[in-house]
């Protein structure tokens, strides 16, 4: 069942009220879910930093306010490609999901790894995103070719960290087999995994700073390995514009003893061409009129600038919705 079809009718106000000035009826609550990743990660702090903003914005209870009627979830879930699946089979109504993966699923280029959905449709974009190789101390990880051999976290079905893995093995022509033993942790495994020995290394595919990273640096001593050099990185990003060299600065944790520079992506907010124009506008308003508020809850987001956020790595249309706000304030 659609989220939208979830509706709470209160019973103070049991006739009909018809919707105005593109708000929804003070009578009807809406419930929205929108699909984040895992708990120790960014996505998740994306999802319940939006909801926070559209409630923040609610007139219930309240003598001012947005009469929009609408109430916010944001659970933890698999991640970029697991998100985009769920909104296209309508079983969220939005998400939080890599550049890269928004690309391939509005354009079906990758059906493999995620589902075509030509109903999917942009919001906005967030915050950078480097694909981390984390490696253990004492590894002898230096590049991508010496994690051949050895223990190393692919990333759960579903992520897009396991996405971005699988690019890297299909450039350098490795399977799984090139690695002594590739497992499947989710993101909020793999840290203790590699400071527990049972892993050499993981790809991580997030914000920075991470809580889950400083797991692994802060704790064990772990360290991210230099991609600059590597000969795929530097194809993927020459070829494909939702990727981009990016650097993680000396001092970030605190194994970090010079700048390592790697590649990646943006995260992206998305939802389906199914969900009304009203509450998309409802909710893109809730973050961009309180857009300080909203950096002000994870350091990955002290940079969000709107005349990026409404404009890069967006490779989907841009929905209805968020494009009436935008053009509302003259963006």
């Amino acid at each position: 069942m659609k989220q939208f079809e979830r509706t709470l009718l209160t019973t103070a106000f049991a006739s009909a009220v018809a919707l105005a000035a593109g708000h929804s009826s003070a009578q009807e609550t809406s419930f929205l879910t929108i699909g984040t990743g895992g708990p120790t990660g960014v996505y998740f702090v994306v999802g319940n930093s939006v909801c926070r903003m559209v409630h923040k914005e609610a007139a219930e209870g309240r003598a001012e306010g947005r009469k929009h009627g609408l109430r916010c979830s944001a659970p933890s879930t698999a991640g970029s490609t697991y998100n985009i699946g769920q909104i296209c089979a309508g079983e969220l109504d939005f998400g939080v999901a890599q550049s890269d993966w928004q690309f391939h699923a509005y354009n079906g280029s990758a059906p493999d790894r995620v589902s075509p959905c030509p109903d999917l449709r942009a919001v906005f974009s967030v915050h950078p995103e480097p694909y981390q190789i984390v490696a253990a101390e004492g590894s002898g990880i230096q590049s991508w070719q010496d994690l051949k051999g050895k223990r190393f976290n692919i990333g759960n079905p579903g992520s897009g960290q396991r996405g971005t893995t699988e690019e890297l093995m299909g450039g350098h022509g490795w399977t799984t087999a090139d690695f002594a033993v590739a497992t499947e942790l989710t993101s909020t495994e793999q840290a203790n995994a590699l400071c527990d020995g049972n892993i050499d290394a993981f790809g991580y595919t997030v914000g920075v700073p991470n809580a889950g990273v400083a797991v692994a640096t802060d704790g064990c001593g772990a360290y991210i390995v230099d991609l600059s050099d590597d000969p795929v990185a530097q194809k993927l990003v020459e070829e494909n514009d939702y990727y981009a060299f990016a650097t993680i600065p000396e001092g970030t944790y605190t194994s970090t003893d010079s700048d390592v520079t790697t590649f990646g992506v943006k995260a992206t907010f998305v939802t389906s061409a199914n969900v009304p124009e009203d509450v998309v506008y409802e909710v893109t308003r809730a973050v961009f009129e309180n857009l300080d508020d909203f950096r002000s809850l994870h350091p990955a987001f002290a940079n969000l600038k709107p005349e990026e956020m409404i404009a890069d790595a967006l490779s989907a249309p841009i929905h209805p919705g968020a494009q009436k706000y935008y053009d509302e304030k003259g963006w």
